[in-house]
């Protein structure tokens, strides 16, 4: 398994300004897609030269061409349509913007315009330095396409629940694929799923089902990340985030780990879980104990919803915790989840997003001075 990075981030950045600008000029039609990608790719290798002077070691596009972390990726694979008008999500302060993915015909994943976002990132980054990919997990695709809103036109392609795995994890076997022959050596799966189940939590999607309905959903979840996961090049490591929403700052749940461990934990075949716990609503780390074999978690401990830079001694107690549970060589520190899952971006200014990350990079150094690279 690829060496375990001791300080880490999960993805996207806050969007500058010129990036907010070029977006919003593009949509009222007063520039075009190529002055749009002019702007991005210039904040894009902006990006990754902030990055790496901040002391990453595998780093991203900030997510800079997207306006959702799940939404465009799910736009760009063929078979499936944008709309405008249904979808949105419920946070803690109220919903988000209405947009969702439907089906218009069966899925697939070739010419998948992330591959092309990929290598232009790969091909701007510094020797010595990783580029990494992040795509929404192939259960939030399923999620998205089995809405109330969505599932008729579903149903019209995939007559059941199997047959829409099946055609999900071959789509993003080919993208991953694709990414892979382009040099990528980390795909992260961002999954908000398990978000849905923890706690006493049994909705989702409409479907407020009893203990059964949440026991089956959890099987279904893994078995389509597995299934997208089980053909992929063995160079290839696979790590998960796992989180209970970020957008502007807010979350849609709460609960520990505890009621989702088996099958996440036990069964996923991931080689490494990015966990939200920068806040008493992720429980605690005794769910830890049940991540098998030598599977690997990032500890996000420092939150990316707020600025006020937290405690380090406070920090250094919760890894030593979570050490009671998991060897302290499985583990590494990041912050909780991306700095802007949209465009919209979270409750922060980009110098305090900035010191949040040497903050992470700080204490890794501490906690495994042999380990960390540099």
């Amino acid at each position: 398994m690829t060496e375990l990075l001791r300080y880490d981030i999960v993805g996207s950045f806050l969007r500058p300004e010129a990036l907010k600008e070029a977006r919003a000029a593009f949509e009222k039609g007063d520039i075009d897609q190529n002055e749009l990608t002019e702007v991005e790719n210039r904040e894009i290798k902006t990006l990754i030269k902030k990055q790496v002077e901040n002391g990453l070691k595998s780093i991203t596009d900030g997510e800079f061409r997207r306006s959702w972390w799940h939404l465009d990726f799910f736009w760009g694979l063929n078979g499936v349509e944008q709309v405008k008008d249904e979808g949105g999500y419920a946070f803690s302060e109220g919903p988000s913007r209405i947009e969702t993915a439907r089906l218009s015909g069966p899925i697939s994943g070739e010419n998948h315009p992330f591959v092309e976002h990929f290598k232009f990132l790969s091909a701007h980054t510094p020797e010595g330095i990783e580029a990494r990919q992040t795509v929404p997990a192939p259960a939030r695709l399923f999620s998205e396409l089995t809405r109330k809103e969505n599932l008729d036109q579903t149903r019209a392609f995939y007559k059941d629940d199997d047959a829409l795995i099946d055609a999900i994890a071959k789509a993003y076997q080919t993208v991953i694929e694709d990414l892979h022959d382009a040099g990528l050596k980390t795909i992260q799966f961002d999954d908000t799923t398990w978000g849905r189940l923890v706690g006493d939590q049994t909705e989702i999607n409409g479907k407020n089902g009893d203990p059964k309905e949440k026991e089956r959903l959890k099987q279904l979840f893994a078995d389509v990340n597995n299934r997208a996961i089980a053909l992929l090049p063995e160079d290839l490591r696979v790590q998960t985030h796992i989180c209970r929403g970020n957008y502007r700052s807010t979350w849609f749940a709460s609960g520990a780990y505890d009621t989702v461990a088996t099958p996440l934990f036990d069964q996923e075949n991931v080689d490494a879980y990015l966990l939200e716990y920068d806040s008493d609503r992720s429980g605690g780390f005794e769910p830890l104990q049940y991540v098998s074999g030598d599977k690997q978690v990032v500890l996000g401990l420092i939150t990316s919803k707020d600025g006020e830079l937290e405690d380090r001694d406070e920090v250094l107690n919760r890894i030593k915790e979570a050490a009671q549970y998991i060897p302290l060589e499985r583990l590494a520190l990041s912050t909780q989840c991306g700095f802007a899952s949209t465009e919209e971006g979270n409750n922060l200014t980009e110098a305090q997003q900035w010191a949040k990350i040497r903050l992470v990079k700080s204490i890794a150094e501490e906690v495994w001075p042999e380990k960390v690279k540099g």
